[in-house]
C-alpha cells in the first residue's frame, strides 16, 4: 500500500474508537465557596491613573 492509499479497516478501526463514550472519569461537580465581586463604576480614565499608579510603585 502506498503513501496516501485509503486503508478500509484503519478507518473503521478509529471509526470504533471515536465513537466509544469514556465513562471512567470522576462524574461530581466542584463546589466552589467564596463570592465573586464586579467593580464597574470607576470610568477607563480613572483605572488608567490607578494603573499608572501602581506601575510607579
Amino acid at each position: 500500500m502506498s503513501m496516501g492509499a485509503y486503508d478500509e479497516d484503519e478507518h473503521e478501526r478509529r471509526e470504533q474508537q471515536a465513537s466509544k463514550v469514556d465513562t471512567d472519569f470522576d462524574d461530581e461537580r466542584t463546589i466552589y465557596h467564596g463570592k465573586v465581586e464586579y467593580d464597574s463604576g470607576e470610568s477607563a480614565e480613572d483605572l488608567l491613573d490607578q494603573f499608572e499608579q501602581i506601575k510607579s510603585d
